[in-house]
């Protein structure tokens, strides 16, 4: 009797499992995607898609979502939703869309705000699929060379280099031939990497399915008996490096990856997914980054929808019921509503709960606790250089260059950020140096003979705070002079390792936390968006910050929902897209992953027999 009672319960679970997880039609299909079509160079018929700009007479009638920012979360939930069969509407508050993947040109030099290289895009790779989907196939990438990144550490005589390279098994060989005396430590950490890789989606999977139940798995232990990644989210990475060796160059190159906060206040898994993704090699779009906007804007635009530039977004309207039902838009002097029963944040989630709600629905208890989840995140310093002459006669690559004056990246950057305004300048631990122009080979027919760089590094957004009531552009001289001292530090150092680009400089743009506020709306300067602390990580935190929000319709998109990059806020967007559609889409893109196998397969089964 309780073995038929068991059983008709087994079916039932089994059923209704398979109807929630395949009722719904898929919004992906290998049908839709079609060969690349030649790239479009005339920049006018470009700017008809990424520049559009905001009258009523361009929203679409109907609307089924308004998605608020052009972010990669928000463009990726925006096509989702879109090929679903939603009317969508994208609307960013820059005069360009893309987010941090737009590209923005300036006296003949092109360069890249957010992109500057990803991983996993590979044939047949869940990344590549999504990314084919959500363009219908129209984007490209072109695979940079397999020393994708450098590592130096120390300045003058006390210098040391690493070099990291991509490959299922190169990788780590060639890290254990710069490391022989650390072979098990190395060992130990790309098993780390392995299962962070292939089980983060028991992660993810926390933000779709009822929350309860995630909650009890994990109060319960159930969950670390299934997999231990629920355990290493939430350790701190230098805690967990410590344990593998005393060696603090390789404890550095574990961890050389900054978006912000100290290992020792980071997740090693977030650590050995950022390693981990660039495995199977690192890429960069065909075209530049603003591919990627050009080419989903047309696939939302096929479905019904539009993509407005010069639409800031005011309000989240929300009626008295506490549901969403449209945003308000600054035009002018005036502000227009426009209305759809589902809205999709993508602008971050202190700047959706604290500046585009009332202060009513602000100060409510749920959406004080979602927010107490989080922490604001360290602001961003960008310098964009261009120079006359090409990558060979300038001694340019597409390898990146991960700078460090110190060897124990949690003391170097907990003093850094402890510094004063005047001292900071002077003082700056770390950098990132990337060259697109070496890495997008279209880059010689778009800007034949020039080349540009960009510099990175993290700072503190309460240096330049005194000057957020300014202009644009018109922020004074003693802004100036003091983001300067920043530039001509970062650039000075920049040329030990380029030494032929000191004398072919003819132009430099200069990006603080007050810039990036203005041009891509982050808070505080984050381009990173919230801070990527490890409690943000803790396994049930995960599974509190959700897609959904206390607000009825109102839904979060984007790196707030996972974690940052541009992989991390496609994921945002694919999540998003799941929970306003109530269907898992990570099922249709691992159907699709499954028959394009099998495809490349018989293929390669056919050619073969073509040998014999």
């Amino acid at each position: 009797m309780w073995l038929l009672i068991l059983l008709v319960w087994l079916v039932i679970w089994a059923g209704g499992t398979y109807w929630y997880l395949f009722r719904k039609p898929s919004p992906f299909s290998l049908e839709s995607v079609r060969p690349p079509g030649p790239r479009e160079f005339d920049q006018k018929k470009r700017d008809k898609v990424i520049k559009q700009g905001f009258s009523v007479d361009k929203v679409p009638q109907n609307l089924d979502v308004i998605v608020i920012g052009s972010g990669i979360g928000g463009l990726t939930a925006g096509a989702t939703l879109a090929k679903a069969g939603k009317k969508v509407l994208v609307l960013e508050q820059h005069d360009q869309a893309g987010g941090c993947c737009h590209t923005y040109i300036e006296k003949g030099f092109e360069f890249d705000v957010g992109l500057h290289y990803i991983g996993q895009v590979h044939e047949n790779g869940l990344l590549r699929i999504a990314f084919d989907q959500i363009t219908e196939g129209q984007l490209e990438f072109q695979e940079l060379e397999p020393h994708f990144d450098t590592i130096q550490i120390g300045l003058g005589d006390q210098k040391r280099e690493y070099t990291i390279f991509s490959g299922k098994h190169e990788m780590k060989a060639h890290l254990m031939k710069q490391f022989p005396n650390e072979t098990e430590a190395i060992e130990t950490f790309f098993k780390i990497m392995k299962v962070s890789a292939k089980k983060t989606h028991y992660l993810a999977s926390m933000k779709l399915i009822p929350q309860w139940v995630c909650l009890f798995l994990l109060k319960s232990g159930i969950a670390d008996l299934v997999s231990p990644v629920f355990r290493l989210s939430g350790t701190p990475a230098t805690d967990f490096i410590n344990t593998l060796t005393k060696n603090k160059d390789l404890q550095l190159v574990f961890s050389y990856f900054f978006y912000g906060v100290p290992p020792k206040e980071s997740s090693v898994l977030i650590n050995a997914l950022l390693i981990h993704h660039y495995k199977r090699g690192a890429y960069y779009p065909k075209g530049g980054a603003s591919e990627i906007a050009f080419h989903i804007i047309q696939t939302i635009q096929k479905y019904g929808g539009n993509c407005l530039v010069r639409a800031p977004v005011s309000q989240i309207l929300v009626d008295e019921k506490g549901s969403a039902y449209g945003v308000k838009v600054k035009k002018g002097q005036e502000e227009v509503e426009v209305h759809a029963p589902v809205v999709v944040s993508n602008c971050g989630i202190f700047t959706t709960f604290q500046k585009l709600l009332t202060p009513e629905i602000t100060v409510k208890h749920d959406i004080q606790e979602r927010l107490n989840m989080m922490k604001h995140g360290r602001g961003s310093f960008l310098i964009f250089s261009g120079f006359d002459g090409t990558a060979e006669e300038l001694g340019l690559v597409s390898t990146n260059f991960w700078l460090f004056k110190d060897n124990d990246m949690d003391k170097s950057m907990e003093d850094f950020f402890a510094m004063s305004k005047e001292e900071a300048p002077d003082n700056i631990p770390m950098m990132f140096i990337t060259v697109p122009s070496a890495k997008d080979p279209e880059a010689k027919i778009r800007h034949p003979g020039k080349s540009c760089m960009t510099i990175l590094t993290m700072v503190k957004y309460e240096w330049f705070e005194e000057w957020k009531n300014t202009t644009v552009r018109k922020r004074g001289d003693e802004y100036y002079n003091y983001k300067m001292r920043f530039a001509k530090n970062l650039f000075d150092w920049a040329c030990t390792v380029f030494p032929k680009i000191k004398d072919k400089l003819v132009f430099q743009d200069v990006a603080t936390p007050l810039t990036n506020m203005h041009y891509l709306g982050a808070q505080r300067g984050a381009m990173y968006s919230a801070e990527h602390n490890v409690e943000r990580f803790y396994a049930e935190t995960v599974a509190r910050n959700r897609c959904s929000t206390p607000v009825k319709n109102l839904y979060i998109s984007g790196q707030d929902v996972f974690s940052c990059g541009i992989a991390g806020a496609l994921h945002g967007g694919l999540l998003c897209a799941s929970t306003v559609l109530d269907h898992i889409v990570y099922i249709n893109l691992l159907l699709l992953k499954k028959k394009l196998k099998r495809k490349k397969a018989r293929e390669l089964a056919q050619l073969d027999k073509k040998k014999l």
